[in-house]
């Protein structure tokens, strides 16, 4: 009996917590996927996100190795790493989705989501990352350059920045992480 009534306060616990994270704003963003399929964060619901904008051409591309090395290492704990491509430094991604699917999966093996090219500033700015960095989120400012990051919990909000510079195993991201993935 004792083991029924475990079962169902921890059924109900995680059914209660994918509602609210469904109800997120993040989630209800209209997004492409790097196919070109229309979709959006909510299928990611009730996981830890770390999003990324990318880029093939930077003096920070070589962070997709310890991105991919992230995403094998928390995936089963529910972290998704997810690579949005954009433009907006230095004509860094000037590649169509299939040169960036390409690039990335015969440099680097990604095997994490990636999207179809955004803006993360300006005035094209992206819905995702006018919500990620404007200035109703806890962590606004303009996204300085490629592989800024943030850190967004099970219930869809956002708990962390970390800056184009710091890498994706870095203690802090990591700690950080873990702290969201046991997060309820």
């Amino acid at each position: 009996m004792t083991y029924l009534r475990t079962f169902t306060a921890l059924l109900l616990a995680l059914m209660t917590t994918s509602l609210f994270a469904a109800d997120s704003p993040l989630y209800a963003v209209p997004l492409k996927d790097i196919d070109g399929k229309d979709t959006s964060l909510k299928a990611y619901a009730g996981k830890v996100l770390l999003v990324v904008n990318v880029a093939s051409q930077c003096g920070n591309t070589r962070q997709y190795a310890p991105l991919e090395a992230v995403w094998q290492k928390y995936k089963d704990q529910g972290l998704v790493v997810l690579g949005f491509p954009c433009n907006d430094f230095g004509a860094q991604e000037p590649g169509t989705t299939d040169e960036i699917k390409q690039f990335c999966s015969s440099k680097y093996s990604v095997s994490f989501p990636l999207f179809d090219k955004l803006h993360v500033k300006g005035a094209e700015q992206h819905p995702l990352y006018a919500a990620l960095s404007g200035s109703t989120s806890p962590f606004p400012g303009d996204v300085k350059w490629n592989f800024g990051k943030f850190l967004v919990g099970r219930d869809g909000q956002i708990v962390g920045r970390f800056e184009p510079g710091t890498q994706p195993d870095a203690e802090g991201i990591t700690r950080a992480i873990e702290t969201a993935l046991v997060a309820k």
